[in-house]
């Protein structure tokens, strides 16, 4: 059984920064995200790491956002920076057995943790 727990979400000004984590117990060769929903959306794919530390990122991100992991640690990271208004949103950390490839699609997950609100104001 795998377990996330995320941390790391706040109240931000635009223009700053966080770091999410999220750390895994269980397997740990498996294929991780980000996603973040905001209030009257679906839940959309921000970025995604495999096993072999290939990595995705949604359009509206890269730049600006770093996904990395911890393999000793089992442990996601996503570094935002340059943090916007519209990036408002609960983000959750989710993975997947199957240990690669980046998709972004909510489907292709089928661990969740509960979520961290991230608040960015202007």
């Amino acid at each position: 059984q795998v377990e996330l727990v995320e941390s790391g979400g706040g109240s931000v000004q635009a223009g700053g920064s966080l770091r999410l984590s999220c750390a895994a117990s269980g397997n740990r060769d498996m294929r991780m995200a980000w996603f973040r929903q905001a209030p009257g959306n679906e839940r959309e794919g921000v970025a995604a790491i495999d096993s072999t530390s290939m990595t995705s990122y949604a359009a509206s991100v890269k730049g600006r956002f770093a996904i990395s992991k911890d393999n000793a640690r089992n442990t996601l990271y996503l570094q935002m920076n340059s943090l916007t208004p519209e990036d408002t949103a609960t983000y959750y950390c989710a993975a997947d057995a199957f240990p690669y490839g980046t998709p972004l699609v909510r489907t292709s997950f089928i661990y969740w943790g509960q979520g961290t609100q991230v608040t960015v104001s202007p």
